[in-house]
């Protein structure tokens, strides 16, 4: 289905397949009007031929879903195109090396749901502590099970990316008074000190740690960034917490540290393959808490995020780009 917000201007401004609903019913769209023209898709498009043609003549795109990707095939036909946004932080859905080479500004969202995602993440850390998934499923089969769980207050929580997200989770960590250790790419004092954490080397991360959370973006340096020689080094009956990509821990190696019994457990909001097939080795750990990378979808979270996407248009269109990453 497609809508538009047509008028005089011919500049064109696309959302090519806004499935699972995300920005067409948002109030900032009417923020948009008598700046171009707006079009709309509310379905997903079924092949790339179709995501070019909607987006034939645009110069703007609000690429609302990760899952609508592109690359140096989508760029090289696309002579028109000057600027995407995305409706979230992450901007693994471009290829940016591609997208700068043909002259294409992405903007995405820096850290703006980040209480969302990190409040989020916090839940999956509680959960998994309280065996609640597991216990719930036994209890209602008839189970009455014995088993211990993680008191949380006094364990060390260990961040992996102290990035917005990274570091509000730390916050909250200390909050029930837990210690925060961080490992990052860029350590500082200065951050040390403003976030309110101590950091270490990985390995010291890692093996220190009764949680891992992280919350790195995901590049070629992140890429399986959690593998299993990382996993091996955690401690005993640890906890794995993953709100950044799914690609930045390899999936088999988790799921080995969860069967083998290393792992308490693991609290996952981002998979490698999205959406992932249910007879995926991951849904069989008794102990893993799962969701479908939904952590900033709140109302509050989503209207964060649309409201940032058309301030990324209207920045453009006013010839002050913000949050550029190409």
């Amino acid at each position: 289905m497609t809508s538009s917000q047509a008028n005089s201007n011919e500049l064109r401004i696309v959302v090519p397949g806004d499935d699972p609903p995300q920005i067409q019913n948002s109030p900032h769209l009417e923020r948009l009007k008598g700046r171009g023209n707006l079009v709309m898709h509310t379905d997903r498009p079924k092949d790339k031929a179709e995501q070019l043609a909607r987006v034939a003549g645009a110069e703007i795109i609000m690429n609302t879903r990760g899952a609508v990707t592109w690359g140096e095939e989508e760029f090289a036909q696309l002579s028109d195109l000057k600027m995407i946004t995305s409706c979230s932080i992450g901007t693994d859905m471009f290829d940016l090396k591609a997208a700068k080479a043909h002259g294409v500004m992405i903007c995405n969202q820096p850290g703006r749901t980040a209480p969302v995602v990190a409040e989020h993440m916090f839940g999956l850390m509680l959960a998994v502590s309280k065996r609640a998934a597991y216990l719930t499923s036994n209890v209602k089969k008839g189970g009455w099970p014995r088993i211990d769980n993680v008191m949380l207050q006094g364990r060390t929580l260990g961040i992996i990316g102290t990035g917005a997200i990274g570091a509000e989770m730390a916050r909250l960590g200390r909050a029930i008074g837990m210690k925060v250790i961080a490992w990052t790419y860029n350590p500082s004092e200065e951050r040390a000190k403003a976030i309110g954490v101590t950091f270490k080397s990985m390995d010291e991360v890692l093996s220190e740690s009764d949680v891992i959370s992280v919350h790195v973006k995901l590049t070629e340096d992140s890429t399986h960034l959690m593998g299993a020689d990382q996993f091996a080094k955690m401690k005993q009956n640890s906890i794995f917490l993953n709100g950044a990509r799914g690609a930045v821990a390899d999936t088999d190696a988790l799921v080995s540290a969860l069967n083998s019994g290393h792992l308490m457990g693991a609290g996952i909001d981002v998979f490698e393959e999205e959406p992932t097939p249910p007879d995926h080795p991951l849904f069989a750990c008794e102990h893993a808490i799962l969701t479908p990378h939904c952590a900033d979808m709140t109302p509050e979270g989503v209207d964060l995020l649309n409201g940032g996407a058309v301030d990324n248009v209207i920045a453009y269109l006013d010839g002050h780009p913000q949050n550029r990453v190409t």
